[in-house]
């Protein structure tokens, strides 16, 4: 049933949510920083983007992080809440309601022993009557703002490192296809993907898509 009910520990942020953190961040950066015109930007409007381009993912990972605990808290309550009605049940109900909160594959495997099983075990556990966050949570939505904003940095830096803007987008580009082929990759290792090479081009092309399709969309 998603965990333990009374002290539900999200804690550190696995593989997905890090490559998914990063992926926001730097489709955000790179979406910012695309806008820039070759054609007329001077130093001053590069710099201008650069901030612009930090600035826009220090908020967005500041509400990242916050809305990350407002949905850990949130998932807490209603665990709590679903605990006490399965205590409160009879066999019958308590059986429904724990098959209704199994994922679909797990419940098809799931016969009656089992689930008595949890029934059982969760009468057994000491019953919290108030969620509340943990170290654990506020260190992932810690984690999860500076993952958003460290995704800015490979993008800015070639504007660092070159007064030649045209260089420096392309090289910002050739960062992105590369970042974006790395967290396909490693997303394709983690699901044990037989080809994660595959997964990396997949990535990459499903980041471009969505570049464009925030860019078209005004973003």
């Amino acid at each position: 049933m998603r965990g333990n009910f009374f002290k539900e520990p999200y804690g550190v942020l696995n593989t997905i949510d890090r490559v998914s953190e990063i992926m926001f961040g730097l489709i955000m950066a790179v979406t910012i920083v695309g806008s820039l015109s070759i054609a007329t930007a001077g130093t001053n409007e590069v710099r201008t983007v650069m901030s612009a381009a930090l600035g826009c993912n220090l908020a967005w990972g500041l509400v990242d992080a916050v809305m990350y605990l407002v949905r850990t808290l949130t998932e807490r309550t209603r665990n709590i809440a679903l605990a006490k009605q399965v205590i409160g049940a009879d066999s019958d109900t308590a059986h429904r309601l724990i098959m209704a909160e199994l994922p679909g594959a797990v419940a098809t495997i799931t016969g009656p022993d089992e689930v008595e099983g949890m029934r059982r075990r969760l009468l057994d556990l000491p019953l919290s009557h108030r969620a509340g966050l943990n170290r654990e949570d506020y260190l992932a939505a810690i984690g999860i703002f500076l993952l958003v904003v460290v995704a800015t940095f490979p993008v800015v830096v070639p504007f660092l490192v070159t007064d030649d803007v045209a260089l420096a987008m392309k090289l910002s580009r050739g960062i992105t296809l590369v970042m974006l082929f790395a967290a396909g990759f490693f997303l394709g290792r983690h699901a044990a993907h037989r080809h994660p090479v595959r997964t990396g081009f997949s990535m990459l092309f499903l980041g471009a898509a969505l570049i464009v399709a925030v860019k078209a969309l005004g973003g």
